[in-house]
């Protein structure tokens, strides 16, 4: 599933770069909103800064082209190959060190578990203080955390402690840079390819970060891999400190600093208590919550097939492989408008392909089934679009960070509930059931985000056909 970090999943748990906003999904202009939550999204008015509009281009090229993105892009890819490496030392670290399975398993629960605790409690930073500083110091913190980790006076706990802070901050980093990318890109169809970008990027590093991870262990100590990301924190830092413009806070106050948790609360609840927003993040969230359970199950399913030792690398690599190819087509093949209808039905059938392992399917059977649910990933191309006109500009950090927070929340949470399930019952049983609940969970969703589709002109819709540029700036 999707990540924009380096969890398993952006991200999560996105392409085609015409610069004519998309055009609302069908629902949204037939249903009101009965909802009695508050309507958190205003007609927009556009800001004084607002870019002047460049000539439309097509496809992934039309994002590249944008000088901004283009730091953005290769700041995600350091930070995250090295990340990937890190938590592939540093458990290998944790273990030479106490020679426990329990504690070495601990440090990899614990890039997921602090996800919630710092996109709840921090989210305010996301709009409270400009998007570039945040993003810098984030990187600037995760640095130095990972280099107290490269002393060899730091003991165990303080290495799972410097791990938990950096999982912390990365919802806060997370959040932030997406909703500064709709400053960078508009609200239209560049910031949907360059969401779907970064996604793509975070589905790639997974498969290509830990064979990276295991080539480097092979030559340097797991500390000398782990040296590896404070290099890459640190130009990742650089590269946004100079190559993105400094722009003012969404939501600037003139609080004192101990209104931040205030602010972070509030502005979850606000998120939260809106009907349609609401319904769209769980859109988000709940597909990713049970598709997670083949990956956290890969092994226990290998041995219980009498696959080959390879076979659990292919099997870990399939869901991601499906996700990046479906991706790439849907964003560069299919019009806004189309990305916008394929939302609901394929959010719908994109758990479906795991009820062939009620039949204990081998592994080309079971290979395909988990490249066709990757491949079910790819709604929230349209999801992001929905998502981003929802919500208004001033709580977007906050309603951004909460997403990803939550995304590797319940990602977290489905890997654990399936390995208690497993406990139980079969594996290949574990999984049919996660495709049948979470089918049956996600359509009564998709029928919640019909009723909640609103009539309501977003920025990107509302412009004339002259004014459907989306700047760079």
């Amino acid at each position: 599933m999707e990540t924009d970090s380096p969890a398993p999943a952006d991200t999560p748990r996105t392409p085609s770069a015409q610069a004519v906003a998309p055009s609302p999904p069908p629902e949204r202009a037939a249903h009101p909103d009965p909802g009695p939550g508050p309507m958190l999204r205003e007609p927009a008015v556009p800001g004084p800064d607002a870019p002047p509009p460049v000539p439309a281009a097509r496809g992934y090229r039309a994002v590249f082209a944008v000088t901004e993105f283009r730091a953005v892009f290769a700041a995600h890819l350091l930070s995250l190959l090295g990340v990937v490496v890190s938590e592939l030392a540093l458990t290998v670290l944790v273990y030479d060190l106490t020679g426990s399975p329990l504690l070495s398993a601990l440090t990899c629960a614990l890039g997921l578990l602090p996800y919630m605790i710092g996109g709840t409690l921090f989210a305010g930073v996301a709009d409270r203080y400009p998007a570039r500083r945040v993003l810098v110091v984030c990187d600037l913190l995760c640095a130095a955390c990972v280099a107290v980790m490269l002393v060899p006076a730091t003991p165990v706990a303080g290495l799972l402690a410097l791990r938990c802070l950096v999982a912390a901050v990365a919802p806060v980093f997370t959040g932030t840079r997406m909703a500064a990318l709709t400053d960078i890109l508009g609200e239209g169809d560049l910031y949907v390819l360059g969401r779907s970008l970064l996604r793509i990027v975070s589905q790639s590093a997974m498969l290509i970060g830990f064979g990276a991870g295991g080539v480097l262990l092979t030559v340097l100590s797991p500390r000398g891999a782990i040296s590896v990301t404070v290099v890459t924190f640190l130009c990742s830092a650089a590269l946004l400190r100079f190559g993105t413009r400094d722009r003012p806070a969404r939501h600037a106050t003139g609080d004192g600093g101990g209104t931040l948790l205030k602010e972070s609360l509030s502005g979850a609840r606000l998120v939260l208590g809106d009907r349609r927003v609401r319904a769209l993040m769980l859109l988000f969230w709940l597909p990713a919550m049970f598709v997670v359970a083949p990956e956290a199950l890969a092994a226990p399913y290998a041995d219980a097939i009498g696959a080959p030792p390879a076979a659990l690398g292919l099997l870990l690599c399939a869901m991601a492989a499906g996700h990046i190819g479906a991706e790439l087509f849907v964003g560069s093949a299919l019009s806004p408008r189309n990305r916008s209808r394929i939302v609901l039905p394929v959010a719908a059938a994109g758990l479906l392909p795991l009820l062939v392992y009620v039949v204990r399917p081998g592994l080309p059977l079971a290979l395909a089934a988990l490249a066709l649910a990757g491949a079910g990933a790819a709604y929230v191309i349209g999801l992001d679009q929905w998502f981003v006109d929802a919500v208004p500009r001033e709580l977007r950090g906050r309603a951004m960070t909460l997403l990803t927070a939550g995304l590797m929340t319940v990602q977290g949470l489905g890997m654990a509930l399936a390995g208690l399930a497993a406990e139980f019952f079969p594996v290949h049983q574990v999984v049919a059931g996660s495709g049948i609940i979470g089918t049956v969970l996600t359509l009564l969703l998709v029928a919640e985000v019909r009723r909640t589709a609103s009539g309501r002109m977003s920025d990107t819709e509302g412009r004339d056909g002259a004014d459907r540029n989306v700047t760079s700036r």
